[in-house]
């Protein structure tokens, strides 16, 4: 669903405060009320957020510049006309149907909720009384539909509501409001977009009001409807939003990751047949957008697996080598030797280069086997998870296209988080994960495809059924649908991940991880422990840490400490090594990080 933000108005009776800004930037809490109302939106699922301007519109540009899903176009008529004339400039963005909401509202998610999940089309969410003094009435007739509107009480039968100004609007409404519009505009160009709304309710495209008698919100008009909001308003919402928040866990593990509450809570969905064509196109939006990640989406194809990271490895592995293929299989780590495993299962025709686990790969004598050995295709993990070792992928890859060697990357922790282009990097094929750094949750994988690459192996024998790479795609292409069962919660949670991580972008993603990634370190320095792999080779998403001498330490009382903090820690994965690992990917803030290191320094100083 998109969202349309009315924006445009003076709002001169807030005086000296929207001279120079828009009421909508008016602040409670150190946050823009408009902002507040953005990043609600984004939490319900909001992909796309139209805001019409007008007074001072470079507020609302700038606000666009920090979410990428907001567009801004400006009503350069504002100071003469009403609210629906700012609707109708934002026509042409509009390509389904959306929320409608004023900009200086505050307001419980809870109305959001409400709206989204009525299964009628056109809605106006209505409150019980405010006494706030600027009141907007609603009369409603017989099955709620609404039946007029109007600030003077004494106009109305049965002033039974009060409009909070957040209405769920249908594309076919909004061509009636149009069409009103555009008839009378020209006698009343103040005209309210309300006013429209309750004009063009008819039996055949009706508008139905639902009333939240108790309903926390403020419509923030003048002063006093500033101190009510900053006193008794603002206070309620908090309060009542409280009430959603999930307990609070942080994986410092390496993957399942932390994710947001409005992660978690996308998975609280309808049910719906996967089969139907509104799931499908779900499912095509999160393939275009996982493509764009990683290139061109006309360059890349992503195709959509039910199932952990290591079945888009093994769909890769089993569907992107021919029978007469060579392939070699770089393992410095647990999950390189997982993909010769795979290749061992599929009797495929390979060889294991090994390398350290903890120190950098020789390149010169890689490059050298390669050639010398006559491969035709390489698979390499990305990010090696077992010990936080960045592999040189992008070096590799290049230097096995100007010899014609098909590459095979396993990027499941390397995903949002390292900047990678496909094209850039020479990568044909690359598979990831809902669960690791895109922050969603686990079930679903993915292959990132060349679409070369992907069109030469369709011929390729079929080594596999479920998790045949080629057939998967070719279903998907023609009929939007998985072969089989998706798993549906779990993509709807992919979905808002996605919305996340787009506004988030991977670079600040990084950054985000490398600055608890040095607060960890910092720690671990101060505590004299070492770690596993040299610090410039180090993923900055990762770190092995060498356990302590002490014969006190025990790292399952360790994770118990720590776990009783709300942090979970994960043990080494690597024999010549007794290691510890502490992973700083997923929703994981600084400050929470220092956190743990805190926690970390008090169990090492007890024993």
């Amino acid at each position: 669903m998109q969202a349309v933000i009315l924006a445009a108005g003076l709002g001169s009776r807030l005086e000296d405060k929207t001279k120079y800004m828009p009421k909508g930037f008016i602040e409670l809490n150190g946050i823009a009320i408009v902002e507040w109302s953005v990043q609600k939106l984004i939490n319900a699922g909001i992909d796309k957020i139209i805001i019409g301007t007008g007074h001072c519109s470079n507020f609302y540009d700038d606000l666009a510049k920090k979410y990428s899903v907001i567009r801004t176009i400006k009503n350069y008529d504002y100071a003469n006309v009403g609210s629906m004339a700012t609707l109708d400039i934002c026509v042409d963005l509009i390509d389904d149907d959306f929320l409608l909401l004023e900009s200086d509202l505050i307001y419980d998610k809870a109305g959001l909720n409400v709206l989204i999940n009525d299964r009628r089309s056109n809605i106006v969410l209505a409150s019980g009384a405010t006494c706030s003094g600027d009141e907007v009435y609603i009369e409603i007739g017989k099955n709620d539909l609404l039946k007029n509107i109007s600030k003077k009480k004494d106009e109305l039968a049965n002033a039974g509501a009060e409009l909070v100004g957040i209405s769920k609007v249908s594309l076919k409404l909004l061509k009636s409001m149009r069409l009103f519009f555009d008839k009378n505009k020209k006698d009343f160009p103040k005209l309210d977009y309300e006013k429209v709304l309750a004009s063009v309710s008819t039996g055949d495209c009706p508008v139905f009001v639902k009333k939240i008698q108790y309903y926390a919100w403020r419509e923030i008009d003048d002063n006093n409807h500033l101190e009510m909001a900053k006193k008794e308003i603002l206070p309620r919402i908090i309060e009542n939003e409280s009430l959603y928040s999930v307990e609070r866990e942080v994986l410092l593990n390496p993957g399942p990751a932390t994710t947001t509450d409005s992660v978690k809570y996308a998975q609280i969905c309808p049910d719906i047949c996967p089969r139907e064509k509104k799931f499908g196109g779900i499912m095509r939006w999160i393939c275009d957008e996982l493509s764009a990640m990683v290139g061109k989406k006309e360059n890349i194809k992503t195709v959509l697996f039910g199932g952990s990271g290591t079945a888009a490895d093994e769909a890769m592995i089993s569907s992107c080598i021919p029978d007469d293929g060579k392939l070699l299989i770089v393992n410095n780590g647990a999950y390189g030797l997982r993909l010769a495993k795979i290749a061992e299962v599929y009797k495929i025709n390979f060889e294991i280069y090994e390398s350290s686990g903890f120190l950098p790969i020789d390149i010169e004598t890689l490059k050298s086997k390669l050639i010398d050995g006559k491969f035709t295709h390489i698979a390499i993990v990305y990010h090696e998870t077992t010990t936080g070792l960045l592999n040189p992928v992008p070096e590799i890859c290049r230097f096995c296209r100007e010899y014609g060697i098909v590459t095979i990357v396993d990027a499941v922790s390397a995903f949002a988080a390292i900047p990678i282009d496909m094209d850039r990097d020479c990568i044909d094929f690359m598979a990831s994960t809902s669960n690791k750094n895109i922050q969603a949750m686990a079930g679903a994988a993915f292959v990132f495809c060349r679409k070369q690459a992907l069109e030469n192996i369709k011929n390729y024998p079929m080594r596999n059924y479920y998790l045949n790479l080629w057939s998967q795609y070719l279903h998907f292409e023609k009929s939007k649908q998985m072969r089989f069962t998706p798993p549906v919660q779990t993509l709807y949670a992919l979905r808002q991940a996605i919305i996340e991580t787009k506004i988030e972008t991977i670079e600040k993603r990084y950054a985000r991880y490398s600055a608890c990634w040095k607060e960890l370190v910092k720690t671990v320095d101060e505590l004299k422990l070492k770690m596993l792999v040299p610090l410039k080779h180090q993923s900055k998403m990762i770190t092995a840490v060498l356990e302590p001498k002490s014969p006190k330490y025990n790292f399952d009382d360790f994770h118990d400490f720590a776990q009783k903090s709300g942090f979970t820690i994960y043990p080494g994965k690597i024999s010549q090594a007794d290691t510890f690992r502490i992973a700083n990917i997923g929703d994981i803030k600084v400050w929470e990080m220092q956190e743990f290191c805190r926690i970390l320094k008090k169990y090492m100083e007890e024993i």
